[in-house]
């Protein structure tokens, strides 16, 4: 069957017609071009990849759908099983293998980047590859995964590349197509719940009530109402506030604006907020609604022990849930998430209080969305948002099928100005920048897998320098352009008459104009002003130009400025004139006239401003100057330009990778372009401190723990904490270990230091003591004792410690029976309930 008739069939089951974008994108899949599809959330980007894999399907070939987080990946598997059938469809993420033989399987990206440096046999038959949240891409920690792949994809592989926050589709599709050959960009802006942003304040002048406004008129343009009223005052009692947690939900009650998602930058906060909003007497949920929710609740932890659970603090998480209300981050365990998600869909749960996570493509639509706060801290400090945050995060708002709009509730604060609010709101996404940064990993892989010419070229291939490369060819461009120019302004200052570059250097301007020699106009001078003669009876030396009084030959007085003189002014004589001098009397004038008759004029007459030699003497000298002027920005333009395009033709991706190189040359992993066998181990190790674990691992230091120790000291490399939202832990008997770290850390920091690279993270103990007791046999309330605290979080790193084990035992074979040991003793209870 032909990719075009499977595109049809697939067209033709649907309960719906397709949008003419998305029919775009599916006939440009049978054609097998690859594409990247740009569309607001909810628009129907799905429909796109399910069409994708049903061409693979039809064809007898496999698909991949790969998705930047486990959480997103599980309901993706769920969705495709409700579709396709439980022996369809797989499950990779890492820590879970479900079905991996699949014909569509659902992944990490991370998994698939990891398969592709395996040579994997997973990869064969492999024909489509869908990208979910793209712009991932440009995430600091973990974007060059995504470039990864789609460097190193066999380019006969169908690419669908999906986002709703590209502000610039054009380059990155052009890039695809460059790296990969044909790809097509296919861009929806109609949103198909159209959304409305409002902003909301308390207003003293209003007994303190909540409001709430559009933040933007039909025009596009922010509310000048808003506007003004936002306007900073000298009034020591603010007029706005910010509108309580609780007054919020209740005007969104009233407005019939729920269920909302309430997003909270914070996973304390989250649990917070979302107590307040239950403790309210909002009454959002019935006595009916309140059995079905714990009905929901009951069978996602029919598999958690009543021990546990009490340790999850289920009692208050359920009392709170039972109220209509929800919080929703990454420190609940997946079960509790579940739960929420599944009563949110079904309207049981009115408000999901959440962080960030959640607006990841995760299927839980709103009537409304409210952002707690425009600014979230990044871990070293507070930033606002991002234009393509705030789409990601209202894209929840307004559900397909049920709502005739969606709505964004934008709060007031007094730290961040209307102005500044309404700018993110109103951008809609930013460009898409690479985060590509080459690692141990990546050097040893690409040295494994192929020559040094073709791996270069590979790195070569980045988005990174695909988009330097732009910036070069535009770099380029407009110097040219500014050359021409120059060439043009500097032949306009020439002038016949002299060098203008000699006299004018455009910092200081030569004064050419006219100076009245002021010695000769005294009281009584004779002048001939345009052939008349005038006797000068006051003057006044004061400002810049002297005011000038004359008597003309008639008795009239005249005023003028020395600086309205014409040039060819002369003093052709002196009149002694009587005293005192009184220029306003009439008679007085009338005598100085009478003298004036019988006035004779010198032959050698005096002119008033001296002639001006050379280029000075130009007419056009203001001209020539106006041109120097724009010639010398010019010039100031391209040094700019020269500036920066040296700078963008330095390969930084090249020279990290040879830096990274060097390290791995000097600690023994690789020789020239071949591997030794420590860096064959390394190749198996995908964990942000790699080279340090391979160092600690091979130096034997680890191989006489027990298996608690063992799953402790590993947990070094995996456990990040997270300043207030993580639990840390003092570490136990636990000196040898951190000695050997220690020293082996300090040796590649000299070894970094050496070839210019900026030194890695510390490894982080926070999370030893309490894996080094659940990995010992301890129960959950043994290692948390009666606080619940971070019981989310340990199920989370501890899966994510599972991950890496498996990448030990596979990998590094003295420490295989070790490592599936502390895999058995770690995967049990609430850990194992934690997977899909």
């Amino acid at each position: 069957m032909s990719a075009h008739t499977a595109i049809d069939r697939y067209l033709d089951d649907l309960p719906f017609s397709v949008d003419a974008f998305q029919e775009t994108a599916l006939r440009s899949i049978a054609h097998g071009r690859s594409v990247v599809v740009t569309a607001p959330t909810g628009a129907g980007k799905t429909v796109i990849a399910e069409g994708a894999i049903a061409v693979a399907r039809e064809g007898g070939h496999r698909a991949f759908y790969t998705t930047p987080i486990k959480a997103l990946s599980n309901q993706k598997y769920q969705d495709l099983v409700a579709q396709l059938g439980v022996h369809a469809v797989g499950l990779l993420t890492g820590d879970n293998v479900i079905n991996g033989d699949a014909s569509v399987v659902v992944m990490t990206t991370e998994v698939l980047r990891n398969m592709i440096y395996e040579g994997s046999r997973g990869l064969d038959d492999l024909t489509v590859v869908v990208l979910d949240e793209v712009h991932y891409l440009a995430d600091r920690a973990r974007g060059s995964v995504w470039e990864e792949v789609i460097i190193h994809l066999p380019s006969h592989i169908t690419l669908v590349c999906l986002s709703a926050t590209i502000a610039n589709p054009e380059e990155f599709t052009s890039w695809i197509r460059a790296r990969r050959g044909n790809a097509d960009l296919v861009v929806e802006a109609f949103r198909p719940v159209p959304l409305t942003t409002m902003y909301a304040y308390r207003d003293r002048h209003a007994g303190n009530a909540t409001l709430m406004h559009p933040m933007f008129t039909s025009h596009g343009k922010p509310n000048p109402h808003l506007a003004r009223l936002t306007r900073p005052t000298r009034d020591r009692h603010r007029r706005l506030s910010v509108p309580r947690r609780t007054e919020i939900v209740d005007l969104l009650a009233a407005e019939e604006l729920l269920p909302a998602i309430y997003f909270v930058f914070s996973r304390k906060g989250c649990d917070h907020a979302a107590r307040q909003i239950a403790a309210s007497s909002l009454g959002l949920t019935t006595r009916g609604e309140q059995a079905e929710i714990r009905a929901v609740a009951e069978r996602h932890t029919a598999a958690i022990s009543e021990r546990d659970l009490a340790v999850l603090g289920y009692g208050g998480w359920l009392e709170t849930l039972e109220q209509g209300a929800a919080p929703h981050h990454a420190g609940l365990i997946p079960a509790f998430k579940e739960a929420v998600e599944e009563l949110f869909l079904r309207g049981l749960v009115k408000v999901v209080v959440a962080t960030e996570t959640l607006a990841l493509g995760i299927n839980m639509p709103a009537r409304t969305v409210v952002l707690d706060s425009l600014s979230k801290f990044t871990g070293e400090g507070h930033d606002l948002l991002m234009a393509s945050d705030f789409t990601q995060l209202t894209g929840r708002a307004g559900r397909r099928g049920i709502d005739e709009h969606g709505t964004a509730v934008v709060l007031y604060s007094p730290h961040v100005p209307f102005d500044r609010a309404t700018g993110i709101a109103g951008s809609g996404s930013n460009p898409l920048r690479s985060s590509f940064a080459p690692t141990y990993n990546m050097v040893v892989n690409l040295i494994a897998r192929y020559d040094r010419s073709r791996a270069l070229d590979l790195l070569g291939a980045s988005f990174a320098n695909h988009a330097a490369q732009h910036r070069i060819h535009t770099l380029e461009e407009n110097l040219a352009d500014k050359h021409r120019d120059l060439a043009t302004f500097e032949e306009a200052a020439r002038c016949e008459r002299g060098e203008i570059w000699d006299v004018y250097d455009g910092s200081q301007r030569l004064n050419t104009e006219a100076k009245v020699d002021r010695s000769l106009l005294v009281i009584g001078a004779v002048v001939r002003i345009d052939g008349g003669l005038f006797t000068l009876a006051n003057r006044s030396w004061g400002g810049g130009h002297p005011k000038l009084e004359f008597i003309d030959e008639r008795g009239r007085k005249t005023t003028l400025r020395s600086s309205r003189l014409p040039k060819e002014a002369q003093r052709v004589g002196l009149l002694n004139l009587p005293r005192p001098v009184r220029a306003s009397d009439q008679t007085y004038r009338d005598e100085v006239a009478a003298l004036m008759e019988a006035f004779i004029p010198d032959e050698n007459p005096l002119p008033l401003i001296p002639a001006v030699e050379g280029i000075a003497s130009c007419p056009d000298f203001d001209k020539h100057m106006a041109w120097v002027d724009r010639a010398r920005r010019t010039r100031r333009e391209i040094e700019r330009l020269e500036r920066r395009l040296v700078k963008a033709t330095g390969d930084d991706i090249v020279e990290a990778f040879w830096s990274l190189h060097g390290v791995l040359t000097d600690l023994g992993y690789v020789d020239g372009w071949s591997l030794s066998p420590r860096g064959e181990s390394l190749r198996r190790l995908y964990n942000e401190l790699d080279l340090l674990l391979a160092e600690v691992l091979e130096s034997g230091a680890l191989m006489g723990l027990s298996v608690p120790t063992f799953a402790a000291a590993i947990s070094l490399f995996t456990f990040e904490s997270r300043g207030d939202d993580a639990v840390s832990f003092t570490p136990t008997d636990f000196d040898g270990v951190l000695d050997t770290v220690g020293v082996r850390h300090a040796s590649i920091i000299d070894a970094e230091h050496r070839h210019g690279i900026d030194q890695q993270r510390v490894p982080d103990s926070g999370f030893v003591e309490v894996i080094e007791a659940w990995a010992g046999g301890f129960a959950l309330d043994e290692v948390f004792g009666r606080d619940d605290v971070g019981a989310g979080d340990f199920v989370r790193s501890a899966r994510q410690l599972l991950d890496l084990l498996r990448q030990i035992r596979d990998g590094f074979p003295g420490y295989h029976n070790l490592a599936d040991r502390a895999i058995t003793a770690i995967d049990r209870g609430i850990v194992a309930v934690g997977g899909p």
